[in-house]
């Protein structure tokens, strides 16, 4: 199996500073915005999305993280892990995600995101697009479109959980 680095620590920040700035482009009431990260690199992202809103705007948004697999319709979870203590009803809620392929992680966050709540709306942030989608699902932001193979992963790595910044692509051989 191949691993070949796409994207190094310089891009990545940059490709989280655009979609930070897209977030306040398009949303005129930030102060109704909360981030709910998808565990586990989308913790991260939402995160770093936050302290960059923080650095630009002088807002603190709330933030959460939201467990998925008790929702999935293809693995069972032990327990929740989910850790949301706002009341999302009337917000806009921006999930957050590494990677958006299929969709059915994405389906299974709006599922978790509606038993908290009824949120004025729904958008979704992800640092990279692969395409493939299974489920009629599309982000709002994107910090880079990587067309895969069905044969390759991308495989996004953070400091916070893996020590570096970069996302690779993996083909088989």
């Amino acid at each position: 199996m191949a691993r070949k680095e796409i994207i190094d620590e310089i891009t990545m920040k940059r490709a989280i500073t655009r979609i930070t700035y897209e977030i306040i482009e398009r949303n005129k009431e930030l102060d109704k915005l909360v981030l709910i990260g998808i565990k586990t690199r989308g913790v991260y992202l939402a995160k770093r999305i936050q302290e960059r809103l923080q650095q630009l705007e002088g807002l603190e948004i709330p933030f959460g993280e939201l467990d998925t697999r008790p929702f999935r319709d293809d693995k069972q979870a032990q327990e929740d892990t989910t850790e949301i203590d706002i009341d999302i009803t009337g917000k806009d809620v921006i999930l957050v995600d590494d990677v958006l392929y299929t969709g059915r992680t994405i389906r299974a966050a709006i599922d978790g995101i509606v038993k908290l709540g009824r949120p004025a709306r729904v958008q979704l942030a992800v640092l990279v697009d692969r395409g493939h989608r299974e489920l009629p699902i599309r982000a709002d932001y994107v910090g880079k479109n990587i067309p895969t193979g069905h044969d390759e992963e991308i495989i996004v790595q953070m400091s916070e959980h893996d020590g570096n910044d970069s996302i690779l692509i993996k083909r088989e051989d």
